[in-house]
């Protein structure tokens, strides 16, 4: 049996800051993305997780905009931008492999309703603005403003993932050889309330499902996909320094960005120390490398460095 990778792209990778936030950008991204994640799939099981703030944010936008309906819950919208871009990855997908091989399904992901997280926003969604739009967005919908390196943006709740309700089916899907998309936007966030499941107003970062995903599933491999070419510290000082080989007690020595590279770090670091085997992060078009050990950084146990 080929080795299982679970591989995660970033929102940003779909839809990036600098282009119109239409279908067809997000087409002409997602068709780049899986170019390279078919020719994973040569030699991997895959299951393919992926980010959502950029689109969870355009939705929310809309929703809000009618006048007449109240604006849908975060739990709902990131539901919607889940089926969007599964949609679109298994659509760009089976031009390169067996459309009847790839599924893509909603994952809902259960968190502690009093999670700090809560009561402390960190997660960015949506376009940036300057602070004049922020602050008329601020007051006119409730919503919570914080100034990031691309201008103000909105940020929600970020709950840990604690447990992943449809595990059992995407494992069922992964032994049966399909290649699964799940844990789409980190999961749809849900609480366990008496008779069950019940949505939530946050948005799970998709990294750190990824690694429970990973753990879980056994996968030999977690794979982080990005816009930048691996783990630096120091980032944007004169003694900034790419990470090529590096272990968890290292990457937890140093401080990283909230809501960018932080909950990747961690992501990596909860699967390397959960199972033994090793992590990578590096850029989404240098994937095959990334996934080989030759490109972006990688992330061992501290025995084996």
């Amino acid at each position: 049996m080929k080795p299982l990778a679970v591989v995660a792209i970033g929102g940003n990778a779909l839809l990036r800051p600098d282009q119109p936030a239409d279908i067809a950008s997000q087409r002409a991204n997602t068709a780049t993305a899986a170019r390279h994640l078919a020719k994973l799939a040569e030699d991997h099981r895959l299951v393919i997780t992926h980010g959502n703030g950029p689109q969870v944010g355009l939705l929310a936008l809309q929703s809000a905009a009618d006048p007449d309906v109240p604006p849908h819950p975060l739990d709902v919208i990131d539901a919607e931008s889940v089926g969007l871009i599964g949609y679109l990855l298994v659509e760009a997908l089976s031009l390169h492999l067996d459309p009847s091989s790839v599924t893509a399904i909603l994952t809902r992901v259960v968190v502690d309703a009093d999670d700090p997280a809560f009561g402390r926003p960190t997660k960015p969604v949506g376009p940036a603005y300057g602070s004049a739009r922020a602050a008329v967005l601020a007051e006119r919908y409730g919503w919570r403003m914080a100034d990031t390196d691309r201008g103000f943006r909105r940020v929600v709740p970020s709950p840990d993932p604690q447990r992943i309700v449809e595990l059992g089916a995407i494992e069922t899907l992964v032994n049966a050889g399909r290649i699964v998309i799940a844990g789409g936007g980190g999961g749809i966030p849900v609480a366990v309330d008496g008779g069950g499941p019940v949505g939530v107003e946050a948005i799970v970062d998709k990294d750190l499902t990824s690694a429970l995903l990973a753990i879980e599933l056994g996968a030999d491999r977690l794979v982080i996909l990005t816009d930048v070419d691996a783990v630096s510290v120091d980032y944007g000082t004169p003694s900034a320094r790419r990470l090529i080989t590096t272990t968890p007690s290292e990457l937890r020595a140093h401080r990283f960005a909230v809501g960018s590279m932080a909950p990747k770090v961690e992501a990596v670091c909860r699967f390397v120390e959960a199972t033994g085997f090793g992590a990578a992060v590096g850029e989404l078009h240098q994937a095959e490398a990334v996934l080989a050990g030759y490109s972006g950084t990688r992330i061992q146990p501290s025995t084996s460095v």
